[in-house]
């Protein structure tokens, strides 16, 4: 039986699973991801990671036919080299993702963006299984595009899918990436999270930092805003209805664009709030979406939590152990 491994790397988690020739999960395992340390050290733990993903799977990461990793940032797959990774301490210039892991996993390793894999995963095995053409919209630290067209991978010359930098408002807010406007700097995590901490720091009430302190987070992770929303409170609320607004019209204009047949909404957000969110992501998008008598299907992804490493998986080299 051949077997390959998936990684994938996240703003706070690494993601790894083992598969076996038609995709399905045979191990997997999971830990944080060392942002502070810069790339050589999340490396290094993402090797850690697949070889206790290996180990789940009875095998020796050694062993496996190779490895696919699905990374966020300037992925040039050619070269395997990952840059301006945003999340990550010291990662602006190009890093060798590839060859550092496989040099300390010990089989080919092939590197893609993030969720580019994670779209083909669900295209091929989860929720865009019945469609040809798919749109993925990943929504977590940041807010990730993936494309599927006539049932094959779109990513134009390397950097199409960047949804997150979709405008929803002409000189508006300012994202992570530096620029104003994007629907990022409204929905992503990352972007939340320091609005929420502005407006608390101006004397707003809100239980989201006694949340994250009692949880023993650093960040505002999605259990905890959605523990923030079950306790009814108001900034928590505010924000997020901010950000499906923003969603709405990102992800109606993207379909104006594409014309896809159905959309996908994973991430670690996503994921959190599930179908009821993804109700309301559907309902705002309406509002902008043109052809709106044949809207696309709107679904919540299936391959939950591994959907992304599952992506690296069927991304991996077949020419190792």
């Amino acid at each position: 039986m051949s077997m390959r491994g998936g990684i994938d790397l996240g703003g706070t988690k690494i993601q790894a699973v083992v598969v076996d020739a038609e995709g399905k999960p045979l191990g997997d395992a999971r830990g944080p991801t060392p942002h502070a340390r810069g790339p050589q050290e999340v490396a290094a733990a993402m090797a850690a990671v697949m070889r206790e993903a290996a180990s789940a799977a009875g095998a020796d990461a050694g062993s496996l036919a190779g490895v696919g990793v699905g990374s966020p940032g300037e992925v040039d797959s050619e070269s395997g080299t990952v840059s301006n990774v945003v999340n990550i301490l010291d990662w602006s210039g190009p890093f060798p993702l590839g060859e550092t892991l496989a040099s300390e996993i010990g089989v080919p390793v092939a590197i893609a963006n993030d969720v580019q894999v994670a779209t083909e995963a669900e295209a091929t095995l989860g929720a865009g299984t019945d469609y040809s053409s798919l749109l993925g919209v990943f929504w977590g630290t940041g807010v990730g595009g993936g494309i599927v067209l006539d049932g094959k991978p779109w990513v134009g010359r390397g950097a199409a899918g960047e949804i997150g930098h979709v405008v929803v408002r002409r000189g508006g807010a300012r994202c992570p990436c530096g620029r104003r406007g994007c629907m990022e700097a409204y929905a992503g995590r990352a972007a939340m999270e320091a609005r929420a901490r502005r407006r608390a720091g101006q004397g707003e009430r809100t239980v989201l930092f006694e949340i994250m302190e009692e949880r023993g987070r650093d960040r505002l992770a999605s259990g905890v805003w959605a523990r923030a929303l079950a306790h009814g409170d108001t900034l928590a609320q505010d924000l997020i209805e901010r950000a499906v607004k923003a969603l709405g019209a990102g992800v109606g204009s993207a379909v104006n664009l594409l014309d896809v047949e159905a959309v996908v909404i994973g991430g670690g957000l996503g994921l959190r709030f599930g179908e009821p969110m993804v109700d309301r992501i559907r309902a705002a998008m309406m509002r902008h979406v043109f052809s709106d008598e044949r809207p696309p299907v709107v679904r919540l992804a299936a391959l939950g939590d591994l959907g992304g490493a599952i992506g690296g998986a069927l991304r991996a080299p077949t020419g190792g152990g």
